[in-house]
C-alpha cells in the first residue's frame, strides 16, 4: 500500500518554554483510517494543522503525496487544501447560509476569486453536492439554513462540505467532541463508511478512547508532544493507556470496564 503521509522529525515551538510537537515521526498509508489520541494539550491539533498549515511547523518534513509541504508556496498551498479535507469541532460552517450553500463552499479553493465571491458555480458541482448530501442522509434538509439544524446534522454538513473537495485525505479535529452519545455514532460511522468505500484516507482526533478502539485501523498515542504508541488499536492495553495518558488513565481505564460491562 503506498504511503500517503510521512512526518520526519516534526517539531513545533510556540514560544521558548512550550514545545508543541517534539521530533514526531509516523507515516499514513493511502486509505487507512488513523486516530490521534492523548490527553488534552498533547499536541493532537497541532499536529493535524501542521499538514495542511494552518499551523506551520518550526522543524522536519512532512511529506504528503510524495511532496514536502513545509516547502511549498502560496499556489502549491492552495492546491494542497483542496486535496485536504478539514473537520471542525465547532463546524465553522455560515450559519445564515443554506446547506448546499454551505457545502459547495468546499469548491471555493478550485475557483477564482472573482467566481468565488460571486458564488458560481457549475451544474456538475451541484450535482456533486446533492449526491454527497444524500449518502449522509441530509436530503431533506439542503435548503434549510444551517442555524436550523442540530449538531450532528451540522457536522454532517461539515463532512460533505469536505468531501465535496474531492479530497484524498481527511482531517477531523475532534469531530464528534460536541455531540451526544447517538449523533456520534452517526458521524463515526459516516467517516468509517467514507474510508471503506471512497478509499480516502481519514486521521481523526479523538478524546473518546473506545471510540478510536472501535473505528480505527491504527492508533496513534501523543503525549506532550511526542508519539508514545503507534500500533493496532487491539494493542492498547493499560500499561499503553497509561504511557499515553498518564495519571489520567486510571480514570480512563475504570470507565471502559464500565462500558465494557454496560
Amino acid at each position: 500500500m503506498a504511503t500517503l503521509l510521512e512526518f520526519k522529525n516534526v517539531s513545533k515551538q510556540y514560544s521558548k518554554d512550550t514545545k508543541a510537537l517534539s521530533d514526531v515521526n509516523f507515516a499514513v498509508n493511502e486509505g487507512e483510517f488513523v486516530s490521534i489520541i492523548g490527553p488534552s494539550g498533547a499536541g493532537k491539533s497541532t499536529l493535524l494543522r501542521c499538514i495542511n498549515r494552518m499551523i506551520e511547523a518550526s522543524s522536519g518534513e512532512i511529506i504528503f503525496d510524495g511532496a514536502n509541504v513545509t516547502e511549498f508556496k502560496i499556489r502549491e498551498l492552495k492546491r494542497l487544501r483542496t486535496r485536504i479535507g478539514m473537520i471542525f469541532q465547532h463546524y465553522n460552517l455560515v450559519n445564515r447560509l443554506s446547506v448546499i450553500e454551505n457545502v459547495l463552499h468546499g469548491r471555493l479553493g478550485y475557483k477564482s476569486t472573482l467566481a468565488g465571491v460571486l458564488g458560481i458555480y457549475n451544474e456538475e458541482e451541484k450535482r456533486q453536492a446533492y449526491s454527497i448530501l444524500r449518502i449522509l442522509g441530509l436530503e431533506d434538509h439542503i435548503y434549510k439554513r444551517c442555524d436550523q439544524l442540530s449538531g450532528g446534522q451540522k457536522q454532517r454538513v461539515g463532512i460533505a462540505r469536505a468531501l465535496v473537495q474531492d479530497p484524498k485525505m481527511l482531517l477531523c479535529d475532534e469531530p464528534i467532541a460536541s455531540l451526544d452519545p447517538n449523533a456520534s455514532k452517526i458521524i463515526m460511522d459516516h467517516l468509517r463508511n467514507i474510508s471503506s468505500s471512497m478509499g480516502i484516507t481519514v486521521l481523526i482526533n479523538l478524546h473518546q478512547v473506545d471510540v478510536a478502539i472501535k473505528y480505527s485501523d491504527r492508533i496513534i498515542g501523543v503525549n506532550k508532544g511526542t508519539v508514545v504508541y503507534d500500533g493496532p488499536p487491539e494493542e492498547i492495553k493499560a500499561n499503553e493507556l497509561r504511557s499515553i495518558y498518564g495519571i489520567e488513565a486510571e480514570e480512563l481505564l475504570v470507565n471502559q470496564g464500565a462500558n465494557h460491562a454496560g
